[in-house]
């Protein structure tokens, strides 16, 4: 059963939607792992102050680190194959946005732009 969830994000004062795929505990530890660049934006509702790595995600994605308010605490862009990225406080709750086509809307907000990946990701 997939939980899709809206979340209101505030970055900088700016508030947007994000539509994410909550997940349950055992997806935790497997979050984007083996998944196309087109998947679902995931949301960890697990928060504390633990690192991610990117072992076995084929492409960038976007780390959002939140508050329990939904406040963007800290952002990085996290490169395929990288060893752990983590952020410098404690957070409520982690959003991966992958990067593509279909997220520009919401990646537009960090300045990130997404370059031509393969013929699908023509702009």
């Amino acid at each position: 059963m997939t939980r899709m969830k809206n979340i209101r994000v505030n970055f900088k004062g700016k508030k947007f939607n994000i539509k994410a795929k909550e997940l349950f505990l055992l997806e935790q530890f497997i979050g984007l792992m083996f998944k196309s660049r087109n998947c679902d934006i995931l949301l960890f509702n697990r928060g504390g102050r633990w690192e991610i790595h990117s072992f076995f995600v084929f492409f960038p994605f976007l780390a959002l680190w939140l508050d329990k308010n939904n406040r963007v605490l800290e952002y990085k862009i996290i490169t395929p194959f990288s060893l752990y990225a983590g952020p410098k406080k404690e957070f409520a709750k982690l959003v991966e946005i992958p990067i593509n086509k279909k997220n520009k809307s919401i990646l537009k907000h960090f300045k990130v732009r997404v370059r031509m990946i393969d013929a699908e990701q023509i702009e």
